[in-house]
């Protein structure tokens, strides 16, 4: 959150080591997808490379449509 301009960062894990990350912005909107991707992984690669996060599923939306897909996400 504090790595990138987000209004909403939603970070889920059943065991501490696989995540799955909802992260919001108008940045988003201007990005392709490998672009998006590589904006949220980056920030997370001292953790990757250490062992602390083993997988990451990233998942980015623009506030417009998060607003639209929130509730197909369960929130």
């Amino acid at each position: 959150m504090q790595a990138l301009p987000l209004e909403e960062v939603h970070v889920l894990s059943n065991d501490g080591s696989h995540f799955q990350v909802i992260a919001v912005g108008e940045m988003f909107g201007e990005l392709s997808r490998v672009k998006k991707q590589q904006a949220v992984y980056a920030p997370l690669m001292e953790y990757i490379a250490d062992n602390r996060i083993h997988a990451v599923s990233i998942k980015t939306y623009t506030p417009a449509e998060w607003a639209r897909d929130r509730k197909l996400n369960g929130f």
